[in-house]
Order: C-alpha cells, then structure tokens, then sequence
C-alpha cells in the first residue's frame, strides 16, 4: 500500500504506484492527464478534461431532473386528453408521478452493485440506454386506442423502466467522477455534476412554453385542445437529444486507474483471508511481504502439500458481497452508511414532496391556471414553473461549487437542513395569511437552501467517504433510501393535504429536515479526506494483528 500524500496532490498517483508501467503498455486516454495533473487554480476552475468528464456525467443529472418533474406539466396536459380537463384519478395521478422513482430505487440498488462487481467500464453507458428506450415506449403510448386508465398505466409502467435507467446513473456518474478527481477538488467536480440536476428542470419548464407556443394557433385559435396530445410526446422525447449525444462517450470510457488499483488490492486481500484459513504462517509472511502467489504454491509444494489455490473464480463474482457485508459489520462503517442513507430519505421526503406537488405553490402565487382556455391554463403554469426553477433552484447549486471545498460537505449540509426547516416553518405557520410578494420570497429561499445544502451534498457524501471498492454500492443504496423518500410523499402527500391539510403535510417536512441535520451528526467531514488510504490503513492494522 502506498502512503498518504498531502492533499493538495493528487492522490490518483500513489496508488498508482502500487503497479507501475510504462506508457507502452498500457493506453493512455486523455482523463489520464486529468487524473494526475495539478495545476494550483481554484477549485471551481475547469480544465479541458475536466469539462470532458463534466459533460459525460453530468448529462444523467439533466435527464434525471428534466424526466422526473416534467411530469408535472404532462400529467396537467394528460387531462385535457383523457379526460376532458377533469383531474385525473387521485390514485393514478401518484403513481404516475411515483413511477420513475420506484424504477429508480431498481436501478439505484442493481446499478451500484454491478459498478463495483464487474468494473465502471463494463456498465456505465447501459443506464443511459434503458433511458432512452423507455423514453421512446414512453410517447409511443397509444392514447387514441387505449382507455384513459390504460393510457395512464402504460405511461406510469414504462415510466418505472425510465427510472431504473435514471436511477442507475447517480451510483455510476458518482463513481467515475470520484473515481478520477483529484482530492482537493473532489467535491467540487460532484457537485458541478449533480449541478446538471438544476438546468436540466430549467430547461424542462422553458421547452414547456416553447412547445406551448408553436402549438397556440391549434389550440387556442383554432380550439384542438386535442392536440396537447403532440406537445407533451414532443417535450418527453426532447431528451433523447443529450441522451443520445453522450451515449458513445460513456460506453468507450476507460477504466479509471483508481478502480484498477482497488481491484489489485482486493485480489490481495482476498489471497490473504483465504491462505490464513490454512493455517500456515509461513504462508502469512510470505503474502505479507509482498511474494507471488507461484512462491506459495512452491513452498507447499516442497512440504508435500496440495498447492493452495485461492482464486479458483473471479474476484468479482466470489469475493465482492462478502467483502461489502465484512466491511459494513462494523460499526465504525456501518454508522456512516446509515447517516447516507437517512439523511438522504429525509431529505427527499420534503425535497420531491414539495418539487412533485408543484401545484400548491403555483395557487399561491397565481400562476394555478384556474382560468381562461385550455391553452392558457397550460402556458400559465409552465410559466409559473419557470419562475419557481429560476429563483433558487439553479443558483443554490453553484454557491454549493463555489464554497464546498472552503466551508466542507458537513457544514453545508447542517446549515442546509436547518434553514430549509426554517423556511417550512414560516411557510407551515403563514400559509393562509402570507402574502404572495412573501410567498415568493419564502419558497425562493426554500429551494436555496434545498440546494445549497442537503440535496447536493447527501449527493456527494457517499461519493467521497466511502472507498472505491465499495462507493458505488454504498452510493446506489443511499440514493435508493431517497428515492424511497420521494415515493414516499409522491403517494401520500395529495391525501395526507386533504386530510389534514397543506401546512400539517408542510410541518412534517419541517420535522424531516430537523431529522436530517441530527443524522448527519454521524457523518465525518470528507474535505481532503482519502477513502482508500483510510481502509489501506484498515487492512494493514488487519493484517499486524493476524501476524
């Protein structure tokens, strides 16, 4: 194992030590330069490579934002469709809504788990084809032909498809960007990522009124409201384009060295839990001092014993789950893992329950879409949309770039929860009687500090503290704790507002995000903190101790 550098070098070089070789042999891509270069600016700057790599990650967060709230609009035009402007069936409306997250815990889980096991190469760029055809299944829902209830289903099931897809991009685009960072500027490189999460719902709410507009002549003039049925299938499929612009690029990324170097190490330690089975100290030193495995297998041979044989399957499929379950048993780990989880459930039980239930806030400042045509409705609310996007949901993300690396992820992410907590509270407390200059102004720093906090660091979080060998499974399981959180409030939070009302569901929020900001408590600050020189560390304590 290699020995800890300062952090403001690039740590990629020192476990790359571990297995030199010359530039002959081995291919060289471009992020390679990345990955070993320093060059003293900010943070925040952005070199060549790194905007190459920003690119290749970062269009999965725009999909994952522009496809999980443009159902917002889709699911308003639905009615004029299906069922003559009526709301649609309160039942059907959640799970339409709660589709893409229920796929995405599918993929969050299964995505992860294949990353560590069978190699970032072997499956980044498969998420983004499940993404782009359950888009096509998507508008290719024959509504003319099917029930409206049919025509719903077939949305919300392919919808669950599109999810698993989506849902398996926040494990894979946070491993092979963590994967390559240099240390310094780790959690700024995350969180320019995630950042895409907040232009790709800007983007969404402007291509509504786009679309809306080239269709006014139709619907407004001509009084086809009908043909909402072409403006929703257009704006949907208006993701194919970055989807299928990055798709080439993901599918021939190269191996990052950091992942190779993490295999090595755990084909290492996997010899060596197996040999101490035996029994054979010898065996022990030997392996401890670094000889190859022929030496062990000659040195039994001259003993007159079978030659120990400890890789009789690959690593991946025979060693990873036990390792994962190893690692996490104790509590030191499994401590951190519960504070990624929890605090991303909490965290995405306010966070999708406000952002998929849009239609609450758009009443309280006008812009519900209560009067005039179809057409009018339609284009009020998208523009509405817009303005609750543009007021704190972009900025929040880049005052996060800007600082994460000066004011580090725990700090953010406490300040971010109790602020945001703040601002439920005052919205709870007020809801009825605040006005709508103040509404405004509330909910605008609400998703401030949704953003410049909670929602981008549980992000990164489990991006950065846990080590390669196991960050993408331990990233896909506490995303998926979120994703149950938003499924969570996609159902329940139309009639748990009809039941007790809007500013209880609101101080329920509250409460999550007080939640949230204990749980963190369990989390240790991951500024210029290196995973793998932790566990490195783990397994030579490990390794003493067994000698």
């Amino acid at each position: 194992m290699s020995e800890a550098k300062p952090p403001s070098q690039n740590t990629d070089d020192a476990p790359s030590q571990t297995h030199a070789c010359s530039p002959t042999e081995e291919y060289r891509s471009p992020l390679d330069e990345y990955e070993r270069s320093d060059d003293g600016r900010p943070p925040f700057y952005l070199t060549r490579p790194e905007l190459k790599l920003l690119a290749i990650a970062g269009v999965g967060f725009f999909l994952d934002a522009y496809d999980l709230f443009i159902i917002n609009p889709v699911a308003i035009m639905l009615q004029y469709r299906l069922y003559g402007g009526k709301a649609l069936p309160a039942g059907l409306q959640g799970f339409l809504k709660a589709s893409a997250n229920i796929g995405s815990v599918i993929g969050q889980f299964s995505f992860g788990y294949a990353a560590d096991s069978f190699g970032r190469k072997a499956v980044y760029g498969r998420e983004l084809m499940v993404i782009i055809f359950a888009t096509i299944m998507c508008i290719s829902d024959p509504t003319g032909k099917l029930s409206p209830t049919g025509s719903l289903l077939w949305l919300s099931i392919w919808r669950i498809i599109l999810g698993i897809g989506v849902g398996g991009d926040y494990p894979m685009s946070a491993s092979v960007a963590a994967d390559r960072a240099k240390l310094r500027k780790r959690g700024t490189l995350l969180a320019y990522v995630f950042a895409n999460q907040g232009w790709g719902s800007l983007v969404g709410s402007i291509a509504t009124m786009v679309v809306l507009a080239c269709y006014k002549h139709a619907m407004d003039d001509e009084g086809k409201t009908s043909k909402v049925d072409g403006v929703w299938r257009i704006i949907v499929g208006l993701s194919l384009i970055p989807a299928f612009g990055t798709l080439y690029a993901r599918l021939t990324l190269p191996e990052s060295k950091r992942f190779k170097v993490s295999q090595e190490n755990a084909s290492d330690e996997y010899e060596f839990e197996a040999l101490k089975k035996t029994g054979d100290n010898n065996l022990h030193e030997t392996l401890t001092r670094g000889k190859s495995k022929e030496l062990h297998q000659g040195a039994d041979t001259e003993k007159g014993r079978e030659p120990t044989k400890v890789k009789e399957v690959p690593l991946e499929k025979k060693a990873q789950y036990r390792e994962f379950l190893i690692y996490f048993s104790e509590w030191r780990h499994a401590k951190v893992l519960l504070g990624t989880c929890m605090c991303w459930f909490l965290l995405d039980i306010a966070f999708y329950g406000i952002n998929l239930n849009q239609n609450v806030v758009l009443l309280q400042i006008g812009y519900a879409g209560k009067t005039g045509t179809p057409w009018e409705r339609l284009f009020k609310i998208g523009t509405g949309n817009l303005i609750i996007t543009a007021l704190g949901f972009v900025p929040g993300y880049y005052v996060t770039v800007l600082t994460i690396e000066k004011l580090g992820r725990k700090w953010i992410q406490i300040q971010g929860f109790l602020l945001t907590a703040l601002f439920l509270g005052v919205l709870a407390g007020k809801f009825h009687t605040i006005s709508t200059v103040g509404f405004v102004v509330c909910f605008a720093l609400l998703q401030f500090f949704f953003n410049f906090g909670a929602n981008t660091t549980t992000y990164c979080y489990p991006a950065e503290v846990f080590p390669t060998r196991f960050r993408a499974s331990a990233h896909g399981m506490s995303a998926a704790s979120g994703k149950a959180g938003a499924i969570l409030s996609a159902l329940a939070f139309n009639s748990l507002s009809q039941r007790i009302g809007t500013p209880a569901v609101l101080w329920i929020f509250f409460g999550c995000c007080i939640a949230g900001a204990g749980f963190t408590l369990l989390l240790p600050e991951v500024r210029g903190r290196d995973p793998d020189i932790i566990y490195a560390e783990e397994l030579k304590a490990k390794r003493e101790l067994a000698d």
